[in-house]
């Protein structure tokens, strides 16, 4: 793997590549990488010839007050993993290599920048478009791999693509989950072991209402009531939870079906953030409008 600290380095080797006719994916990371992460390379190897991974501490997407100075940064772990997945190319660039003194420039996606998330991170969401806006010039990827866990980034991430027309494919992965349900996720490391127990209920929640949802006989506002008590009885901080429609994060209502439901709360001095991702629209028969069979004959052998 090999591994540049230079815009200049970055865009020859990248122009290597094209010169040979590869293609070219970017994951674009903050380092501390978890399982999470090596599967947004493994997926992105699926899809082009070469995978650049960056390794940026954004600055401008911290807020006042939040762990930017104490935000896990593992080097050297990080190498070691990336070499172990295939990674083509790390790319590492200092602050002042991204951002220039008197930078006047930043990209900010109105609306959906403000909600949820950008409701309690003020500017948060300008930083993160920013830093991805100037990621995509440096690299020009053909595709781009993000986590579905922070579902309002890659919300945010794709408008902005599709309103500033740049030629990148936007793909959304899976997220990765510990055996108890715990999205992973670098501030995983600032729980205690008794908090970390706790903080799997979160993801209950989250599934407990995607039931209430599917069964119905609910308003969207209790069932949302109901799983921040939850939380909250649970030894949470709860920032929100909300029943959105996936399209566009606005609040769903009965007649949407397909769904988000979006949660962030806070466990002790950590701040947590899931999404789970579900269709109402019902099953299609494989026998047609009105087919069916019986429960018997859809477990014989053919």
């Amino acid at each position: 793997m090999h591994i540049v600290k230079t815009v200049s380095e970055l865009r020859d080797a990248v122009r290597a590549w094209r010169s040979s006719g590869q293609s070219v994916a970017l994951v674009p990371t903050m380092g501390n990488l978890h399982a999470g992460h090596l599967a947004l390379v493994n997926e992105a190897k699926k899809r082009a010839d070469r995978v650049v991974v960056s390794i940026f501490v954004n600055p401008t997407q911290f807020g006042v007050g939040e762990d930017f100075e104490t935000y896990p940064r593992t080097e050297h772990e990080d190498q070691q993993k990336l070499n172990a997945t295939g990674a083509d190319l790390l790319f590492q660039p200092a602050v002042s290599d991204v951002y220039t003194p008197d930078a006047k420039t930043l990209v900010s996606v109105t609306g959906l920048s403000e909600w949820y998330c950008g409701a309690s991170r003020p500017g948060h969401f300008d930083g993160v478009a920013t830093i991805v806006c100037k990621l995509f010039n440096m690299v020009q990827p053909d595709v781009a791999l993000f986590g579905l866990k922070d579902f309002q980034q890659l919300t945010v991430i794709r408008t902005m693509v599709r309103d500033l027309n740049i030629p990148v494919e936007i793909v959304g992965v899976a997220t990765v989950r510990e055996e108890s349900g715990l999205a992973m996720s670098s501030r995983n490391g600032y729980l205690t072991s008794e908090e970390k127990t706790i903080a799997a209920k979160l993801y209950q929640s989250l599934c407990a209402a995607r039931e209430a949802v599917l069964e119905g006989g609910q308003s969207y506002q209790e069932i949302e009531r109901k799983a921040l008590q939850f939380l909250q009885e649970s030894g949470f901080q709860p920032d929100y939870f909300v029943v959105c429609r996936a399209s566009d994060l606005k609040k769903a209502d009965e007649n949407d079906k397909e769904l988000v439901l979006l949660v962030a709360a806070k466990l002790g001095k950590t701040r947590l953030i899931d999404n789970v991702c579900f269709s109402r629209n019902p099953p299609q028969s494989p026998f047609g409008k009105g087919g069916s069979r019986r429960q018997g004959d859809l477990n014989a052998k053919s």
